[in-house]
């Protein structure tokens, strides 16, 4: 089934916070020093003792498995396997996949996790489309898909996942965007528990487009930000209180632009 969550009312109102700190970190980042972060700053978020904060970067190879995984689902453990928090099954982080952690308030913006589900799609898909990719969402798989008419009738690919945790009703985890990683990685993996050799991987790169992280990063955040309220630059060691940050409950994100 196609776009069976298009019923939903997107975005997520931002008058939780004046701005969502928005960071970008160069080089590979080590997948558990980035979950004892994220964890962290989550806890701070749940606290009142920190912004909200959306962290773009990149992972060394590895497979993460989520709450849903199988131990079947590595086929080869090429690369270290690391047991998560977040919901989903096995998937696998490298260069050239864009990685957004995204720590936001839902009690303040709305504690209801499937809108929330809803809005990571719509993020990416209106990502996708700034590069003239048509991104779309399946009722019956979480994530963002591509038609592949070119591989035979029938064929999607999957361009970006999906795996958060809500913790204090603040989130965790997030998407993960394929730029250009090798996809031959994949291979060691059922990605998302998936099996059916009609449904595979693809990324910008092998659907031709030769955009640049940075590019995708711009387009990233415009599109967030017409969903979930605008960012600022993050600051390093910011200890601000959140209630600083806190903005008239009028300024809403209209729910579809």
């Amino acid at each position: 089934m196609v776009n069976a969550r298009d019923d939903l009312v997107l975005a997520l109102p931002h008058a939780a916070f004046a701005g969502v700190e928005w960071r970008i970190s160069d080089g590979l980042v080590d997948y558990d020093e980035a979950v004892t972060e994220m964890d962290s700053r989550a806890s701070a978020i749940a606290r009142g003792e920190a912004p909200e904060l959306v962290w773009l970067l990149e992972h060394p190879p590895l497979y993460t498995a989520g709450t849903s995984a199988q131990a079947s689902e590595v086929l080869d453990a090429r690369f270290p396997v690391y047991q998560t928090g977040r919901g989903g099954q096995t998937t696998y982080h490298g260069p050239g996949q864009r990685i957004a952690y995204v720590m936001l308030d839902l009690k303040r913006r709305g504690p209801d996790v499937r809108r929330y589900v809803a809005t990571l799609e719509e993020w990416i898909i209106r990502s996708l489309a700034a590069f003239n990719i048509r991104g779309e969402r399946r009722d019956d798989r979480i994530g963002v898909w591509v038609k592949r008419p070119d591989k035979g009738e029938g064929r999607e690919d999957k361009i970006a996942a999906l795996g958060i945790r809500v913790k204090q009703w603040v989130t965790l985890h997030g998407i993960a965007l394929n730029v250009e990683p090798d996809l031959a990685h994949f291979a060691g993996i059922v990605p998302c528990g998936i099996k059916e050799q009609r449904y595979g991987v693809t990324s910008l790169a092998d659907l031709g487009l030769t955009a640049t992280m940075a590019e995708l990063d711009l387009a990233l955040r415009q599109k967030f930000e017409m969903l979930f309220g605008k960012t600022t630059d993050y600051a390093v060691g910011n200890t601000a209180k959140a209630d600083e940050f806190a903005v008239p409950s009028s300024s809403a994100v209209a729910s579809r632009s």
